[in-house]
């Protein structure tokens, strides 16, 4: 099987990716389903047997373009048009697997969609998800574990408020603007369905999401989760060099080091940071303080905020959302 991902691009260029899988059965996910149905199908997409070297071809309307996936089955596609696309908004690329053919004969084709932000975008949104968008208990990996193999899609919840300031920014202070929201996990490639069928069943606005592959890492090398994330996040940049953007983090991890290196490090490129504050210690509440100072010349507000409609009251007097959609993020019910 093929596994899209979610792709970006411009009028000019579209990159996207995948993978490519031994087909295995999921069960949709329900909220009805207990621990052990969540267990094994966490377990199953744990357990993926990746296909390395398979012959992948992409088609975007004339254009056909082949390459070879990696050792793990990602591989990727840069297309770019002979003419430039006329239209935003998301573009179907068809998928199809070349080699190897399976025994049934039957081919084997996925549609991916890639996403080219409209010219009325003021800003684009980059955001964390676990301990930002959701809560995961993330400081504590293995409680972290335990509670993503009771849960499903249906089942986690975002925290009160986020998918209704999250739409308000894609919409911006005038409601159409269309802003880009990207997404950019410490989680698994292994759960990327899941984590997309998340993000549409709890209200929050689609956009591409950037993982990392599986293994020991994931649980005990800070280092390698700080890189990934500033490669994801200036590929991003590199990709939209007109647009600005919100960083929307948590206070659990190293979000606001990260940040503020890309402020320092990209000059004009962050119209403001938002960290949610999950971690009570006094030690790093006054380590994100001493950050604040540092990004005040560059004339950058990082904002740390105890829930969401707090930050949605700064984005309002910031003219990033309309001051209306306040009234969604207060409400009981944008929690999901």
């Amino acid at each position: 099987m093929i596994v899209p991902y979610l792709g970006f691009g411009t009028r000019e260029r579209l990159q996207v990716g995948g993978r490519v899988l031994r087909c295995v059965t999921h069960r949709d996910a329900d909220p009805l389903h207990g621990a052990w149905i969540n267990f094994a199908e966490f377990w199953k997409r744990m357990e993926t047997d990746e296909v390395p070297g398979a012959h992948v071809q992409a088609r975007f309307r004339h254009l056909v373009v082949g390459t070879v996936a990696d050792d793990e089955g990602h591989f990727e596609f840069r297309l770019e048009p002979a003419v430039p696309l006329e239209g935003a908004g998301w573009h179907r690329i068809d998928l199809e697997l070349m080699e190897p053919k399976p025994r049934s004969g039957q081919a084997i084709s996925a549609a991916a969609q890639v996403l080219v932000p409209p010219e009325t975008a003021r800003f684009g949104v980059i955001s964390d998800i676990d301990d930002t968008v959701v809560w995961s208990n993330v400081r504590h990996k293995l409680r972290m574990l335990a509670m993503l193999v009771r849960t499903n899609a249906h089942t986690r919840k975002p925290f009160k408020g986020v998918a209704a300031f999250y739409r308000a920014l894609h919409e911006g202070a005038r409601g159409n603007e269309g802003n880009p929201v990207f997404y950019v996990s410490g989680s698994p490639w292994n759960l990327y369905v899941p984590l997309v069928e998340f993000l549409s069943l709890q209200g929050l606005p689609g956009g591409p999401l950037m993982l990392r592959d599986f293994g020991d890492h994931l649980l005990f090398a800070g280092g390698e989760h700080r890189d990934h994330k500033l490669r994801c996040i200036e590929q991003v940049f590199a990709t939209y060099p007109e647009l600005p953007f919100v960083l929307i983090g948590d206070s659990g991890e190293r979000d606001p080091e990260i940040y503020a290196q890309l402020v320092h490090d990209h000059p004009g490129r962050v119209r403001v940071v938002y960290i949610r504050n999950v971690d009570p210690d006094p030690s790093r509440i006054a380590a994100i303080d001493r950050l604040v100072e540092t990004l005040r010349p560059a004339g950058v507000p990082l904002v740390l905020a105890p829930d969401s409609e707090f930050a949605a009251v700064h984005a309002a007097s910031e003219g990033l959302i309309a001051t209306a959609a306040l009234a969604e993020v207060r409400q009981p019910e944008a929690a999901g």
